[in-house]
């Protein structure tokens, strides 16, 4: 199953994964029905990841901070860092 970017290589393809049969196809942390948009909104509005990790504990502090560099990852790919 793809990861959230959609391409069967990536690393995170056991932490991230994008089924259309879970949320319509949004982008969840595996085992979970947690939309991985919810721990970006929770650090945007300056929530810490132990907030985020005590509302949803069916993830684990591994498997967000290996979305989180995942993410961060294919930003500086994008921008050429």
């Amino acid at each position: 199953m793809p990861w959230a970017g959609g391409t069967d290589e990536s690393p995170s393809e056991n932490i991230i994964i994008k089924d259309p049969n879970i949320l319509g196809g949004e982008p969840v942390f595996r085992g979970t029905r947690v939309p991985f948009k919810v721990l970006i909104d929770y650090l945007e509005v300056g929530d810490t990841l132990d907030e985020f990790l005590e509302q949803y504990p069916g993830v684990s502090r591994e498997q967000a901070i290996a979305a989180l560099e995942e993410a961060k990852a294919l930003v500086l790919a994008r921008f050429g860092k």
